[in-house]
Parts: structure tokens; C-alpha cells; sequence
């Protein structure tokens, strides 16, 4: 058994209702990600589950960090 196997079998397998509550989208939403192979998931017979950590991972990889601050003269506070 790999790493990543035995990983799986502590995560939690979320329905695709319970994904679009996590994402706070419709149900459409984590049914188009499965379809066009944009998150992870598993199949269980007929039953699709889309792991915790697949939708940590799809969120994490579509952070966008903020720019920083850039003070230009003539503008914020005096000294």
C-alpha cells in the first residue's frame, strides 16, 4: 500500500451536495469540475465522492495572493 492509498482511507468522501456547500455553489458546479477532470475524485460503483482533500487541494491551487501595498508619493497619510 502506497502513501497516497493509505492517505485516502482517513480522508472523507463528500457527496457532490456536500461538495457544493463546501464550495457554496450549486451542485452544478462540482458536477462540471468531475466532468471536465478538474478535481479529483472516486467512483464507488455509481456513487461519485470528491475526497476532503481534493477540494483543499483544487482551492489551494486557486489562491491568489493579494499584491502588496504600494505607497506612492503624495498619497496616505502625512509623516
Amino acid at each position: 500500500m502506497n502513501a497516497h492509498s493509505s492517505a485516502s482511507h482517513r480522508d472523507r468522501f463528500l457527496t457532490i451536495a456536500e461538495a457544493a456547500a463546501v464550495f457554496n455553489t450549486s451542485e452544478r458546479f462540482p458536477r462540471r469540475l468531475i466532468a471536465e477532470r478538474r478535481i479529483e475524485f472516486v467512483r464507488f460503483g455509481r456513487h461519485v465522492r470528491i475526497p476532503e482533500r481534493a477540494i483543499a487541494a483544487y482551492v489551494a491551487a486557486g489562491t491568489v495572493d493579494p499584491l502588496p501595498t504600494i505607497r506612492r508619493h503624495g498619497q496616505g497619510r502625512a509623516p
